[in-house]
């Protein structure tokens, strides 16, 4: 990571940064300010991730990070260098949906659509964190080396992901399909 000092501060003002985003090198030059969302947004136009509150609480821009989901509002591109980042961009195409964006279609798991590839990111880092065996806080036995993917433990993982249209049961049904629990 290359950086350039600000005029009489002794900080970097901008930084280049490279990261792999969908299987993709990318190298950019940005504002040390500036955050993972906006780098995606407004430097590399995957605008799949959604600026909805840009404070951490809706969801909206969650994205893959070395696939863990993450908010990327709340972390700063110059952050990620040499990270792998996934966007909805790099989950599927039109002709080609992944599984859980089909299912997401064939359960109607959206509405106005805003919140949807937030929901699906955070959808597979949430499998992937049950499938390794963490608990939630809906998990009843903490302890326990699996829990069953319910209802309740479904909506509880999701839980960071807000839905305006209240979509809620559509999701949790995609996502169970998804998982082969339908």
């Amino acid at each position: 990571m290359s950086q350039s000092l600000a005029p009489g501060s002794g900080a970097p003002s901008v930084c280049t940064v490279a990261f792999e985003v969908n299987g993709e090198r990318r190298t950019l030059t940005v504002d040390t300010r500036t955050t993972l969302l906006d780098a995606l947004r407004e430097h590399l136009r995957l605008t799949g991730a959604k600026k909805g509150c840009d404070h951490g609480q809706c969801g909206a821009c969650t994205v893959l990070l070395d696939g863990v989901r993450i908010v990327s509002c709340l972390t700063f591109a110059v952050m990620h260098d040499g990270d792998r980042i996934t966007t909805i961009e790099g989950l599927g195409r039109p002709d080609a949906l992944s599984p859980l964006q089909a299912a997401f279609v064939a359960h109607d798991g959206f509405q106005c659509g805003y919140c949807t590839p937030g929901q699906i990111c955070s959808a597979i880092g949430m499998l992937a964190e049950h499938a390794q065996g963490w608990p939630s806080h809906a998990t009843a036995d903490v302890a326990a080396e699996t829990c069953a993917l319910t209802d309740a433990e479904i909506r509880e993982r999701m839980s960071g992901n807000l839905c305006r249209c209240a979509a809620y049961p559509n999701i949790v049904a995609a996502i169970k399909e998804a998982e082969g629990l339908a």
